[in-house]
Parts: C-alpha cells; structure tokens; sequence
C-alpha cells in the first residue's frame, strides 16, 4: 500500500551537512506516518524522528533529540530529515518507513520499508 525511496546518501565529511529524502508513494499513503531510522553495523535499529502529513513531529526521548530535523512537502509527498555537523558517529544505513498504528518510537511496529541510504562519514 506504501511504497518508500530514501536517496541523499553518500560519502561526506566530518562537520558537513547532509539532508535525506524519502519518497512516498501508493494509494492509501495518506493513512500514514512516516519515520526515520538509521543501524550502524553491531548496533540496533535507533529512531530518530517521525512525521505526520499534518506536520507532527515526534522526536526520541533520550539524547538524540534535537539532533536532527525531519520536514516533509505534502505536494511532493517527500519527506526530509536534515543533519548539521557530521561525525563519524552518524554512519549509518537510514531508513525511512511507513506506519499506520502503533509505538511511533519502535521500529517493529512500522509497516513498510525503503531499502535504505547509506552515509558514511569520514574523518
């Protein structure tokens, strides 16, 4: 019913900014929210931030807060997530995804996937 495209990712430097997009498509896409995740190789799936087509934001509750930014242009039904100052601590494969009901935090409760972006950040 969703359909997910992350693109943006790359090769950046430490101290750079790097904006991800997400394009969503498919016919009921208006039933969800859509979030951002990222996994680091040996670490677990971390949310960073979600984003209703009303423009609710929802951000984690421990220290990543405030790290980033997520956006969206309905028009374009796309959604943004925005990071100043890389480290080589956000390499990561980000993930955006879609869902309908549930812990907007946890990842096992979205419903659909892209495949993902990977930004690997060098020193």
């Amino acid at each position: 019913q969703v359909q997910l495209v992350e693109s943006g990712g790359g090769l950046v430097q430490a101290g750079d900014s790097l904006r991800l997009s997400c394009q969503v498509s498919g016919p009921t896409l208006g039933s969800y929210s859509i979030g951002w995740f990222r996994q680091a190789p040996g670490s677990e799936r971390e949310f960073i931030a979600n984003i209703k087509w009303s423009g609710v934001k929802t951000y984690p509750e421990d220290s990543v807060k405030g790290r980033f930014a997520i956006s969206r242009d309905n028009p374009r039904d796309t959604v943004y997530l925005q990071k100043d100052d890389l480290s080589p601590d956000d390499t990561a494969i980000y993930y955006c995804a879609a869902i309908y009901r549930g812990d907007l935090r946890n990842w096992t409760q979205y419903n659909y996937w892209g495949r993902g972006t990977q930004v690997t950040v060098s020193s």
